[in-house]
């Protein structure tokens, strides 16, 4: 009777122990497949045209269209949603895929947009993004000062609209700071800032992007880059002086008098309008110490507009 509920004790512990280690020996597998199911979703996957006529089910849903680039929408599987770009192959010699790929397919930030893939076709270059639902910025800066009933989906008030920009300027000190090489975006504006389901901004568009050492103050520059109004005087002309690695922080300063402002800001040619350009107008007001309630209603949104302003202005 000893013997045998001592030969049971060791059989039962010897099945607790194999137990213990099958269940560790299953976690330790499942850790280890989740991180390389992580490692794989860090790097961008190669799609083949095939896949791409499949997820956009034929191309069949267009979110948008603008010169030489469409956008599709798209599903991975029944809950997951992607974004499609289509570039015109037409256009350019490629530059702007390798600009995308090259920076996107290596950066992994909370305010920048995901790149989960790219197909290299010879007649179409798709790069494959996270799907953003809330559009771009330029809605909301368009749409923030309209309170008819039809827009009031659309509003967003200053201190949801300041957490935005300070999203945009993290994203843009992690170009500068904390990647390998900095990369320059060179066209930052409200409709290259994509907002997610919690309205948190993603920067995204890096077809003009340029990449330079982390020591590198100045940059040569062949051609101007970006968009008319946002670019930088220096890296329109060269009679304003060198381009220096920081150039693109002037289109942030216009995308905050946009946000402040609730209109574009691009017209510098005012003549023969009642038109006041905006970044000029609010330096004369901060600098005659006036109030800047414009289009504000309380105390709270004035401090607010009065700092994005000034920031604004620091970097123009």
């Amino acid at each position: 009777i000893t013997l045998g509920s001592l030969l049971l004790l060791i059989a039962i512990f010897a099945l607790y122990r194999l137990y213990t280690y099958d269940k560790v020996e299953k976690e330790h597998q499942a850790k280890i497949k989740k991180f390389l199911e992580d490692y794989r979703n860090f790097k961008p996957i190669r799609y083949s045209y095939v896949d791409i006529k499949r997820i956009t089910n034929q191309f069949y849903e267009k979110l948008g269209e603008e010169a030489y680039r469409t956008v599709f929408k798209a599903k991975l599987s029944h809950d997951i949603h992607i974004a499609v770009k289509i570039l015109n192959t037409s256009k350019g010699n490629g530059e702007e895929f390798i600009n995308v790929v090259g920076t996107m397919g290596t950066i992994h930030h909370v305010n920048v947009v995901r790149l989960v893939g790219f197909c290299a076709n010879v007649f179409r270059r798709p790069l494959v993004y996270e799907f953003l639902p809330h559009d771009s910025l330029k809605k909301f800066c368009r749409y923030k000062f309209i309170s008819s009933t039809a827009a009031k989906n659309l509003i967003l008030n200053l201190d949801k609209l300041q957490d935005i920009s300070l999203g945009v300027a993290k994203g843009i000190e992690y170009f500068h700071q904390r990647c390998d090489q900095r990369i320059l975006h060179f066209d930052i504006k409200p409709h290259n800032v994509f907002l997610d389901q919690n309205f948190n901004p993603k920067i995204s568009d890096f077809g003009l992007a340029k990449l330079c050492a982390k020591d590198q103050s100045a940059v040569s520059m062949t051609t101007a880059r970006g968009t008319m109004g946002y670019i930088a005087p220096e890296v329109f002309s060269k009679n304003f002086g060198n381009v220096s690695s920081k150039a693109y922080v002037y289109s942030f300063g216009i995308l905050l008098f946009e946000i402040v402002g609730g209109r574009k800001n691009v017209d510098v040619t005012i003549e023969n309008t009642s038109q006041v350009y905006f970044p000029e107008w609010i330096y004369n007001v901060l600098e005659q110490k006036e109030d800047i309630r414009i289009f504000v209603e309380d105390d709270g949104d004035a401090k607010i507009a009065k700092k994005l302003a000034t920031v604004g202005l620091w970097c123009i």
